[in-house]
């Protein structure tokens, strides 16, 4: 692991412990060369994943962009961090076990919105913005009567459409 600090390739690991979240390990090093410290988190990886943009393209699944997405979504918002990690960390499970090795970018964006559908209406609605495209006021008109739609529906106990 190359030491943020130096740049060095032979940092060395001082301790090795789960993370909180139960789906990495945190591991403490130490650089040599510089005797910076810093921690590392290392996660397990079932599988390979690419995931198809709709131009044809086929690129390595980034859960760090995932990631990015989800927080900026997230931002600002009563939510604790623990609650989004695992929600990315669900999603990223939920794909790795899909049995899949190529995933459409749509499928991707349709989980993380019904994901956040159940943890934050306004960062679904923030994140559908994106991931629709929206491009006039109409367009979140359409999705926030979908959200009362659901609400509606959800308070006295029909199945809602999402």
């Amino acid at each position: 692991m190359r030491c943020p600090y130096c740049g060095s390739q032979d940092s060395q690991v001082r301790d090795s412990r789960p993370a909180e979240d139960g789906a990495a390990v945190r591991r403490r090093r130490v650089c040599p060369d510089c005797n910076g410290r810093f921690t590392t988190f290392e996660r397990v990886q079932l599988r390979e994943l690419n995931v198809l943009k709709k131009s044809g393209r086929r690129v390595p699944f980034d859960r760090d962009k995932l990631a990015r997405s989800v927080e900026v979504a997230m931002r600002k918002r009563p939510v604790e961090h623990d609650r989004v990690e695992r929600l990315i960390t669900g999603l990223v499970r939920q794909l790795e076990q899909s049995g899949e090795q190529d995933i459409s970018s749509d499928t991707i964006g349709e989980m993380v919105m019904d994901a956040l559908k159940g943890l934050d209406d306004v960062a679904f609605v923030r994140f559908a913005s994106v991931y629709r495209d929206f491009h006039e006021a109409k367009d979140f008109g359409d999705l926030i009567e979908e959200l009362k739609t659901r609400e509606r529906a959800g308070e006295t106990g029909e199945p809602g459409e999402a």
